[in-house]
């Protein structure tokens, strides 16, 4: 039997990890055609179908499951093992694929990127905007950017930021003529823009303040799953916004945004790049690992 190629069989690790032919055909570089051309020859030289394909939806058959669990460490361990020979040879290269949330790349830009990218020029980053968690290691990514309390236990976290304070922001033309806030529950006589998470369900704004807490399902005629958008509407006029304060920092400096309920507030532990514990660390991961520690103690 003919034995597959290289690009062949990273062609199904992508296709596998996005669930789209078109998506990955964009990963890869390649013609949807091209690409859907290659992966047939490949099935009829295996003998066996790799892939259940509709017009809406990609999914591996059985017999693609078997391949793909033991084909994605094996190639894992090549990359591996071709970014040790060059980084010996003070040329690192290979691509770093980070699943994170737009405001996790939105601080990588501002922080880490620059110093990185400078450094090591032969590495590529390629950054995945995603709302929702998901397995970064069933979806072929090398490492994510989350929550610190929402890293998966079994993942090794590396800080990135410090605390991340949630803010209640509005424009001061949203605020003219409308009741004064100065406790949680006023704003359920508002006009809030809510929150849809990725489950589906709707987020409920948390406020502290020394013993008391509250988390409450404000009213609004407007629900969103992004929170740039959330702050872009509250500019807008559009409502009342609950937002990390990273997003709202821009609106509050030129004063398009007004501050509400400052004594009341609620903190994550920071944002967090996480990878698996693996047995050995691919070099572009390393380094990069490397980059954030010092950018962050820099800061610190």
């Amino acid at each position: 039997m003919k034995r597959p190629s290289w690009n062949e069989l990273q062609a199904v690790k992508v296709i596998a990890g996005q669930r789209s032919f078109s998506r990955a055909a964009a990963v890869l570089g390649l013609k949807r055609s091209t690409l859907s051309h290659m992966i047939k020859g490949l099935e009829a030289t295996l003998g066996v179908q790799l892939f259940h394909r509709t017009t809406r939806s990609v999914a591996l058959t059985e017999a693609g499951e078997m391949l793909i669990a033991r084909l994605t460490p094996l190639l894992s361990e090549m990359d591996e093992l071709l970014n040790d020979v060059t980084a010996s040879a003070q040329q690192p290269y290979g691509t770093l694929r980070i699943s994170a949330s737009d405001a996790a790349i939105r601080l990588l830009l501002e922080t880490v990127l620059p110093a990185f990218i400078q450094q090591k020029p032969g590495i590529e980053i390629d950054l995945v905007a995603q709302g929702q968690l998901v397995d970064i290691v069933a979806q072929g990514f090398d490492a994510g950017i989350r929550l610190i309390e929402d890293v998966p236990k079994d993942m090794v976290a590396i800080p990135l930021s410090g605390p991340l304070r949630f803010v209640t922001v509005a424009s001061p033309g949203y605020l003219t003529g409308r009741p004064t806030v100065r406790h949680p529950q006023d704003m359920m006589q508002h006009t809030c823009l809510r929150q849809r998470l990725p489950s589906g369900k709707r987020y409920h704004w948390e406020y502290k303040q020394h013993e008391q807490q509250f988390a409450l399902d404000v009213p609004g005629s407007l629900t969103l799953d992004n929170s740039a958008l959330m702050v872009e509407a509250a500019v807008a006029g559009l409502g009342v916004a609950y937002v990390p304060e990273p997003y709202a920092r821009q609106g509050l400096d030129t004063k398009r945004l007004v501050r509400l309920l400052e004594d009341w507030t609620i903190a994550s532990q920071g944002l967090a790049l996480y990878f698996p514990q693996n047995r050995h660390m691919p070099v572009a991961l390393r380094l990069f690992v490397d980059t954030v520690k010092a950018v962050t103690s820099a800061l610190n």
